[in-house]
């Protein structure tokens, strides 16, 4: 089971009520790491962390969450499904402010995000470096423990009075706190005030596999949008693959700012269509998966053009649920047990039965007389060891007195 470790410490108001909680998120050893390191692993786990129902236990009700970008965070549509009205995205010190990331980082804005700017330590170079920003920031986390004493009152002269929020960062003693105070900072960050307290968020959600066939299910079963948005936003893997193919396949300028928006715009069909595909491609680990793909996309297509006007969506799914077997290391009656698929479907897959065996056995008798003239043609290449498991997992009995 995969850990991810998120360090949690607490933002202070001028009354010393909890604001925010900052959160830093932890490898195995400890060591910080940003939402985007790791896509495929560690970032599938914190975006699972922060945007499952035990966000509330993470952080309360109400509170906010600072969380730290850098520019592969921005631009991998990673934030995309967080909740603008609980995190603030807090710009790390080291970002480079290009064309494209000062843009992205205005789109976010744009769409309801609160910006800080992290570390700040008041420095000219710093004002300079942001100058373009401070239009769209509302935090600045102004560092005081790097920030020189002249400096640090200038930006608060600058600042102070504006709709920018002023928080000072690393106070470590009672000293640093009450000059902060009486400096009229809005928000407080330090060790003296609150130690960072460590939280292990660990792994257990359904195989990705099951959660597919299930939001297949909600799709046939005619769920309302609503539903369907919640579903998807309760997988954040599943609504990052979402958001991302939403974004290479449109070609109109659109931002994504919901899952519904997405829904909406690629309409049922086609997502209903794509949840097949990434069932085949992207879920699975079978070696020959793309091959097995474009098999089960053309043995669906092959179907749906043999079923009557009616029935041709199911007779499509049903085309494409045929090879889910082929798929994956599970049996296909355990597979299918997670969901509560069409009947007509169910009988297809499990017993080869119902209004779509015929078109089936069309659809497999193409299949083999391809895949015979192909074997035939290269039999010579193929293994003996790769031909006696390929006969013996299909029942052939194999007679040695023969060989």
């Amino acid at each position: 089971m995969n850990s991810v470790y998120i360090s949690k410490q607490k933002i202070f108001n001028h009354k010393n009520g909890i604001f925010a909680y900052e959160l830093v998120f932890k490898d195995a050893d400890n060591n910080p790491t940003t939402i985007a390191n790791n896509v495929k692993g560690t970032a599938k786990l914190i975006i699972s962390s922060i945007t499952s129902n035990e966000l509330d236990l993470l952080l309360g009700r109400n509170t906010l969450a600072f969380i730290n970008v850098d520019e592969a965070t921005l631009t991998k549509g990673i934030l995309d499904i967080l909740n603008k009205d609980r995190f603030v995205l807090s710009l790390c010190e080291t970002i480079n402010l290009t064309e494209a990331i000062v843009k992205k980082i205005v789109q976010y804005k744009k769409r309801g995000f609160k910006l800080s700017i992290g570390h700040f330590d008041s420095s000219a170079a710093m004002i300079v470096k942001y100058q373009r920003l401070f239009a769209y920031i509302d935090i600045i986390r102004m560092d005081i423990l790097s920030s020189e004493p002249e400096n640090l009152k200038k930006v608060m002269q600058k600042f102070k009075g504006t709709r920018i929020k002023l928080l000072a960062h690393n106070i470590e003693t009672r000293e640093d706190f009450k000059k902060s105070l009486e400096m009229g900072f809005d928000y407080f960050q330090g060790y003296i005030l609150n130690q960072p307290e460590i939280i292990e968020i660990k792994s257990s959600k359904e195989p990705a596999q099951v959660v597919i066939l299930q939001l297949i299910q909600h799709l046939k079963e005619s769920k309302t949008t609503e539903e369907i948005e919640s579903f998807i936003k309760r997988q954040p893997d599943l609504s990052f693959k979402l958001i991302q193919f939403f974004n290479k396949s449109k070609k109109l300028d659109v931002q994504v700012q919901s899952i519904t928006q997405v829904i909406t715009l690629m309409g049922r069909d086609q997502l209903l269509r794509w949840l097949m595909v990434y069932l085949y491609s992207e879920v699975s680990t079978n070696t020959a998966s793309q091959t097995i793909l474009e098999l089960a996309l053309k043995r669906a297509e092959s179907m749906e053009a043999d079923a009557s006007e009616g029935l041709k969506d199911k007779a499509y799914i049903a085309g494409m649920f045929s090879l889910l077997g082929s798929i994956f290391d599970i049996n296909i009656k355990e597979l299918m047990a997670h969901v509560k698929m069409d009947r007509d479907i169910t009988s297809l897959v499990l017993e080869k039965k119902g209004i779509f065996a015929g078109s089936l056995l069309k659809a497999e008798q193409a299949e083999k007389a391809y895949l015979r003239k192909i074997m035939l043609a290269n039999f010579d290449k193929l293994d003996t060891t790769d031909l006696i498991y390929t006969l013996e997992d299909g029942g052939v009995e194999i007679n040695k007195d023969d060989i």
